[in-house]
């Protein structure tokens, strides 16, 4: 297998499992043109050969220890990606937590930053605080300087949530979120920006308790596709909803989105005060059970499977 010219070949050690992989498996999440049909949107390995372009451009050599952002197809052996998509993995960091680094952080810095506009002192509302994402979310927001509230629905996962740094872990089985923010706006602390997967009736809910020019970035909608929202609330407060995907956007964005990392938040991997936190590393012959991991809530930050 030769990559082409702009192309880096990685032998992989380690490919991350993403909610996005069940999507696709489903049927509701395709990958983009001309990425393989098999799942797999992060993976750490070692470089097998690069293109011509990539050897010149890249400043990555035969051997180095990488991590990559991919479109699809990580759980194989060998992937070949543009080298604008590959990082080299920070000091510190073992291939396992590598792994789990490309789509989660640059979705998070993507949605904090450059959707969210972030400052410090920004009250932010992180949903499903146990997943893989809010693992990085939230720790990435405390790191500038964020308030953060998150949300679980299972009591036994507090504990493991509490060490991503969230101020207020709030258990929406057992209290109303919405209530929450309300109780936050009427104390002058209302929420500048909302990190959304789940959707639902509790979106339109929490939207009239939201800041002045605040955000609630929409990611995903597993709890729901639809919502009811207070329009008049919408306009008065000017809250802005944006809907953001990472996999949709153009290879120029994600190279910038990357490049961007690892010039501002690869120290703070390499010091220990944001990683990835990872709740089970399994062979990739065991794929299966890695996904029921997600699809029945077991798990607490992300599940990565061994490839060789």
């Amino acid at each position: 297998m030769r990559p082409d010219k702009d192309e880096v070949l990685i032998k992989v050690l380690y490919a991350a499992v993403n909610r996005a992989d069940l999507m696709q498996r489903e049927g509701t999440y395709p990958p983009p043109a001309g990425c393989p049909d098999w799942p797999g949107l992060e993976v750490s390995g070692e470089i097998a050969a690069l293109g011509p372009e990539a050897l010149k451009k890249s400043g990555f050599k035969i051997g180095d220890r990488v991590c990559a952002l991919l479109g699809g197809g990580g759980y194989a052996e060998y992937v070949a990606v543009h080298y604008g998509l590959v990082m080299p993995v920070p000091e510190n960091c073992g291939m396992a937590e590598a792994a789990a680094i490309p789509e989660a952080f640059a979705t998070a810095y993507l949605n904090l930053f450059m959707e969210g506009g972030l400052q410090a002192g920004d009250v932010v509302l992180v949903h499903a605080g146990a997943s893989g994402l809010a693992s990085v979310v939230i720790p990435m927001a405390k790191a500038f300087g964020a308030f953060v509230i998150t949300t679980i629905i299972d009591e036994k996962k507090r504990s493991v949530v509490a060490k991503t740094g969230a101020d207020l872990i709030v258990n929406s089985k057992n209290e109303d979120i919405a209530e929450v923010l309300r109780s936050f706006d009427e104390k002058g602390k209302p929420v500048n920006l909302a990190i959304d997967c789940l959707g639902g009736a509790h979106m339109g809910e929490c939207l009239p308790y939201m800041a002045y020019m605040s955000k609630w970035i929409m990611i995903a909608t597993l709890a729901g596709d639809f919502t009811q929202i207070d329009m008049r609330k919408l306009y008065v407060r000017n809250v802005r909803i944006v809907g953001s995907t990472l996999r949709s956007k153009p290879l120029r964005m994600k190279v910038k989105i990357l490049k961007e990392l690892v010039k501002k938040l690869w120290g703070k991997v390499s010091s220990g005060e944001i990683r990835p936190a990872i709740y089970a590393v399994l062979p990739i012959t065991e794929a299966e059970k890695a996904h029921s991991l997600l699809y029945n809530d077991q798990s607490a930050g992300k599940v990565v499977l061994e490839i060789s």
